[in-house]
């Protein structure tokens, strides 16, 4: 048979049968859209939760980032994750503020059953490839699955894609990268270690950093991540190692994640060969690696409030103010030849709010975002996109998706004030 090249391809055109009606529908399962789906399905929605990968959890179970930041002080949803993670001895206090790590197969399970018992369907190994838009809503979501091509459709919908892929297929408007030159902070594949000296098991106070990459250096490794760290896991042996850095990685490029997940891979496996001649390292092992390389910084939609360093400088306070952000700026080093692995671009924030309208698209009345996505300037999301932040953001949109669905009107039209209220009696504000 012969194959004829050609520039272009023409797809058909095909009519798709709606495979499922909802009242919420949640894209992207991770901290961000497991707390949207459990909100929406506790306060009395027909939710489906879809998700990518073979499990919930995102980057803290595909992508291995087995630390939490900013989750102290937060109750609600987030409480309720940490208890649990206690009762089945998948969580364990650092020795660095108030954060802790956890057991990313005990994370699977949590999240499972937390869902379950919200009564949310969840789809796994399913990818959204389209948005059917009409009169500034989105009336239906396409997929591609093992089953083929299906159209679910919602009242509401709710971006929990960490980069933005739902909204993107809406057509909404969005920010990438510095605003100056466009580039985006660095990804990272992760690491999880078993038989690592436990001298080196709580790397996690910065100071200690440097001494880890003097280390790794004295034993030939010149780690990509100029900062370096090893946290200690609740299983006894294990423990979570973070030495990766990835430049110049889009999130809406193929080619640039294929090629930063083979490098960083690699580089996790050369220099764990290298750390066993080590004396002491004999035992060390590469249990796992990232099967979702960690994407720190992907679209950040536009919202009907865009939050900005100059709210994170001044502290500010919202009327429709969902939770409290104290992490730092954190903006990893934009290239390898930095002498450290981060920076804050000289800004020092006051604990802050992340505002109610930040959550919604300013574009599409019925869409709204959870996660690293939602509306913010480049350094205002260098500090809120840590998952101890994310949970909350996906328990208020939750929320108001099915305030939005019982009282038939959009997210645009939900009283923030309402939002903020709920989240303060859920131990938030």
């Amino acid at each position: 048979m012969e194959v004829t090249l050609q520039v272009k391809v023409v797809e058909p055109s095909r009519e798709l049968t709606i495979a499922g009606y909802y009242d919420t529908i949640v894209c992207g399962g991770g901290p961000a859209g497991f707390a949207a789906a459990v909100a929406a399905g506790r306060n009395g929605a027909k939710t489906l939760l879809i998700e990518l990968a073979g499990c919930l959890g995102g980057i803290w179970t595909s992508g291995n980032l087995s630390i939490i930041l900013d989750g102290n002080g937060k109750e609600g949803v987030f409480k309720e994750l940490l208890d649990r993670l206690k009762a089945e001895g998948g969580y364990l206090h650092t020795n660095y503020k108030e954060e802790f790590t956890h057991d990313a197969e005990v994370m699977k399970i949590v999240l499972e059953q937390m869902c379950a018992e919200a009564g949310v369907d969840i789809h796994l190994h399913t990818r959204i490839v389209d948005a059917v838009v009409e009169n500034g809503a989105i009336q239906a979501v396409i997929t591609e699955s093992h089953s083929g091509r299906h159209a679910f459709t919602a009242h509401s919908f709710i971006d929990a894609t960490g980069n933005g892929d739902l909204a993107f297929r809406a057509g909404c408007s969005f920010e990438t990268g510095h605003p100056k030159t466009g580039q985006t902070q660095p990804a990272s594949m992760l690491a999880i270690l078993y038989g690592a000296p436990q001298s080196q098991e709580n790397t996690s106070i910065p100071e200690k950093h440097q001494e880890l990459r003097s280390f790794l250096q004295s034993a030939d490794v010149n780690p990509s991540y100029q900062s370096p760290c090893i946290f200690k896991l609740p299983n006894p042996n294990f423990s979570f190692f973070m030495m990766n850095h990835e430049y110049a990685v889009r999130c809406d490029s193929t080619e640039d994640i294929s090629k930063a997940t083979l490098n960083g891979r690699k580089e996790l496996f050369e220099s764990v060969k290298k750390l066993k001649k080590v004396p002491g390292w004999e035992n060390v092992h590469l249990v796992s690696t990232s099967s979702h390389i960690g994407i720190r910084e992907g679209r950040r939609i536009k919202g009907l409030y865009r939050l900005v360093a100059e709210d994170l400088i001044t502290g500010r306070t919202f009327p429709d103010g969902i939770c409290e952000v104290s992490f730092q700026v954190d903006v990893h080093s934009l290239s390898r030849d930095a002498e450290i692995g981060y920076f804050d671009g000289g800004i020092e924030p006051k604990p802050y709010q992340i505002p109610y309208r930040s959550l919604v698209s300013g574009e599409i009345s019925n869409l709204g975002m959870a996660g690293r996505c939602v509306s913010g300037d480049f350094w205002a999301h260098a500090s809120y996109r840590v998952t101890g932040n994310s949970v909350p953001m996906g328990e208020a949109i939750g929320y108001a998706a099915a305030h939005a669905f019982q009282n038939n009107c959009s997210l645009h039209e939900v009283d923030g004030t309402a939002v903020s209220a709920y989240m303060r009696e859920r131990g938030y504000l």
